[in-house]
């Protein structure tokens, strides 16, 4: 009973997990994109910031896109608008609605969650170590808005090995006209 009551205690520590769900609830993303910050896409060109208060960020997205954008959430898998997506075209950040990802490297992970090879522009895309589920795992944030995207694996298909395994409702999708 004692050495159960120590794991308890100490479980915490090890893993970086919460001890309160009020402490998860109010968890901000922990990349924030700075006044003045710079961003650089692969053309080179220079990619301003979008910085909003909470209350900016809960008037501009639904209750359900601010909690996985702003509050690192996990939308059902299954049950976004874009997993099963087959057309051609762009998938924004619902946040701010930079370029993250293309059709051209959507794929079907059988995972439930819009999955991707490669983001379009890995400069527009940030990654972290997050402990939230108790043990390491990449997240990956938009870079222009620090909105939580979903995160990387290394189980995905060629030429990468990644699985970008992203939220559908913080993408955006703007289809290709032909």
């Amino acid at each position: 009973m004692r050495y159960f009551i120590l794991i308890l205690c100490i479980t915490p520590l090890l893993f970086g997990c919460k001890s309160s769900k009020k402490s998860q609830d109010a968890e901000t993303v922990g990349y924030q994109p700075q006044p003045g910050q710079k961003l650089i896409n692969r053309m080179g060109d220079t990619i301003v910031p979008v910085i909003l208060t909470e209350a900016e960020w809960k008037q501009k997205l639904s209750p359900e896109a601010f909690r996985v954008l702003r509050l690192k959430g996990t939308e059902a898998a299954f049950t976004g608008e874009l997993w099963e997506n087959k057309k051609d075209g762009l998938y924004t950040c619902a946040g701010c609605g930079q370029v993250l990802f293309s059709s051209s490297a959507k794929y079907d992970s059988g995972t439930g969650w819009p999955s991707f090879f490669r983001p379009d522009d890995d400069n527009l895309i940030k990654r972290d170590t997050d402990y939230h589920v108790g043990y390491p795992r990449t997240e990956v944030m938009c870079a222009r808005c620090g909105g939580h995207l979903g995160h990387v694996f290394e189980d995905g298909p060629p030429p990468t090995g990644l699985r970008y395994c992203i939220n559908s409702v913080s993408l955006g999708f703007v289809e290709s006209k032909q």
